[in-house]
């Protein structure tokens, strides 16, 4: 007699900073159950983020949590179900603090300015965050505002990366 067959299901394990917790379960637990429902994937939140469900669904719900602990609202973050939507995730590690937030602070600019034409400019949405600067995007759109990123972060003028997302 044949043994049934155990049917294993992916898992994956998300690292989340511990102040996105909260905006990752949303009030009430909505956030968290639209994600699970949205992907067919159970999500358990402790040290770490625990997603199983198919490959599929895994990996988008995997992607949602990453751009929600990167600092993106859930509503931003859910443009990730269009599997043609991807995250992108700059990383500045190597910068000292004070370097850190000067860069960033160009990537973000006067009361949000360069981010906000950036990212109007190319349809994405971009978040600046712990030693991140994350974008969500179609690949062709996300490829242009990490253009533009990167040159404010090599310390580029503000007027040459954005002509370099106007072309």
């Amino acid at each position: 007699m044949r043994a049934p067959s155990v049917i294993v299901m992916p898992v994956e394990e998300v690292s989340v900073p511990e102040e996105r917790k909260p905006v990752l379960i949303g009030r009430g637990g909505k956030t968290k159950e639209e994600i699970e429902k949205r992907t067919g994937t159970d999500i358990s939140i402790g040290v770490y983020v625990k997603i199983e469900g198919s490959v599929d669904g895994l990996l988008k719900a995997q992607n949602i949590v990453s751009a929600i602990g990167r600092g993106f609202s859930p509503k931003h973050a859910f443009r990730l179900l269009d599997e043609n939507c991807q995250l992108d995730v700059i990383t500045l590690r190597e910068e000292n603090d004070k370097t850190r937030r000067r860069l960033m602070a160009r990537v973000i600019g006067r009361e949000g300015n360069s981010r906000k034409i950036i990212e109007k400019e190319t349809g994405t949405f971009i978040s600046v965050y712990g030693k991140t600067v994350s974008i969500i995007g179609l690949p062709e759109e996300t490829e242009l505002a990490r253009k533009a990123v990167e040159a404010l972060l090599e310390g580029k003028k503000h007027g040459y990366a954005y002509s370099l997302i106007k072309e």
